[in-house]
């Protein structure tokens, strides 16, 4: 099993989802799928949802759980899913998801690190129309290595 924080396996670039609580539940199920979490996180990413967007612009949308969703959590990691068809996210359309799990305090500096990607209007642009996942390894390796530290 890989203990990198953003498997390859990961990386789902053709998703469709009915809504955004659909969307959720699919990063869920896919980081439960990696082993990175338990199947019981997905409730809690939803209930994350439910108290604040994790909406963050630019069609991006950075779903995870609640502090009390921790204990479900088995090891840090990443999932990037791709909806080429765009879900209504309370009215934002949103491309792209890169749902987190972590354990501790790592989601906080998992956020930061994202963010600076996103705030890159080119970077932004490149990882929503990614449809290799190697594009999106390359865009997020940095977070990995800052994530090693």
């Amino acid at each position: 099993m890989s203990d990198q924080l953003l498997d390859p396996r990961a990386i789902r670039l053709g998703e469709s989802a009915a809504d955004r609580d659909d969307a959720i539940r699919r990063c869920g199920e896919v980081l439960v799928e990696i082993g990175a979490a338990e199947p019981g996180y997905i409730d809690t990413m939803l209930a994350r949802e439910q108290s604040i967007s994790t909406y963050v612009g630019e069609g991006v949308a950075i779903p995870h759980g609640t502090l009390a969703g921790k204990d479900l959590v088995k090891r840090d990691a990443l999932a990037v899913l791709r909806f080429p068809e765009t879900v209504d996210w309370d009215g934002e359309p949103v491309t792209l998801c890169v749902a987190i799990a972590a354990q501790g305090n790592g989601h906080v500096e998992l956020l930061a690190a994202l963010a600076e990607i996103l705030l890159d209007e080119d970077q932004a642009r490149e990882l929503r129309e990614a449809t290799e996942p190697e594009t999106v390894i390359r865009l997020l390796g940095s977070i990995q290595e800052e994530a090693k530290q």
